[in-house]
């Protein structure tokens, strides 16, 4: 996804990735989510790094989206 109009603001696993995801399109963003782990299953070959994701939001919202996941994943390690 280089060079393109998403930005990558967050990585993680399958289960901090929803909690982002869900925030973010509570706040009327809609973010892109990259799962290569799960592309290279649907076609057949093995993958090591099952689970882990990225997230993606338009270049246009990245301010708003960046304050928000930082907002989650301060919550997140409070809880921690």
């Amino acid at each position: 996804m280089s060079n393109s109009d998403y930005t990558k603001v967050y990585q993680g696993n399958f289960i901090l990735v929803t909690r982002v995801r869900e925030e973010l399109e509570h706040m009327g963003i809609v973010p892109i989510i990259k799962d290569e782990g799960e592309s290279q299953r649907l076609a057949g070959y093995g993958s090591l790094n099952q689970g882990f994701q990225e997230v993606y939001v338009n270049n246009e919202e990245l301010d708003k989206a960046m304050a928000i996941v930082d907002q989650v994943k301060s919550q997140m390690e409070a809880a921690n």
